[in-house]
């Protein structure tokens, strides 16, 4: 039986290098992910973490880094006792153009039955990329509440 996952699809108007900039700058992705930076050299192998306000709240290891098309890495939530119990999961970014718009698929999979954390990023990852849409089309990022996602800064 095939483990759950999580896919989301969205068009934005802008370059495969902005977006590819967007996924991987710490700066600007500050800016649309609640104050939280991705942290990695990118490299195949090296270390990832994402840190929100001092803390780190999620890690893992770049599985593949090519650039402006695909970005993978392993995920594992630290702060929370209960998520941090569960194994990593896997975390891919597709980048294609089509046409002036690029397309982003965003898979998210390798989750036990019942997991805590697929429910916990299905509502974290929408917000996130729609603020990243945003933020690459209009120059603003989208203002959500973490409140109103009910997260409490997973994702």
């Amino acid at each position: 039986m095939r483990k759950p996952e999580f896919v989301y699809v969205t068009y934005i108007e802008t370059t495969p290098e902005k977006l590819w900039e967007a996924l991987t700058s710490s700066e600007f992705s500050r800016r649309y992910w609640f104050d939280t930076e991705v942290r990695s050299d990118w490299k195949v192998g090296s270390p990832f973490a994402l840190v929100m306000n001092g803390k780190t709240t999620d890690v893992g290891e770049i599985l593949e880094a090519d650039r402006p098309r695909r970005l993978s890495y392993t995920f594992r939530h630290v702060l929370d006792e209960t998520l941090s119990k569960e194994p990593a999961s896997t975390v891919v970014f597709s980048i294609e153009q089509h046409g002036r718009l690029v397309k982003l698929t965003l898979t998210h999979e390798g989750f036990a039955p019942g997991s805590s954390m697929l429910d916990s990023i299905s509502k974290g990852w929408p917000a996130i990329l729609s603020s990243l849409k945003s933020l690459l089309e209009t120059g603003e990022p989208l203002i959500i509440p973490l409140i109103a996602l009910d997260i409490d800064g997973v994702a």
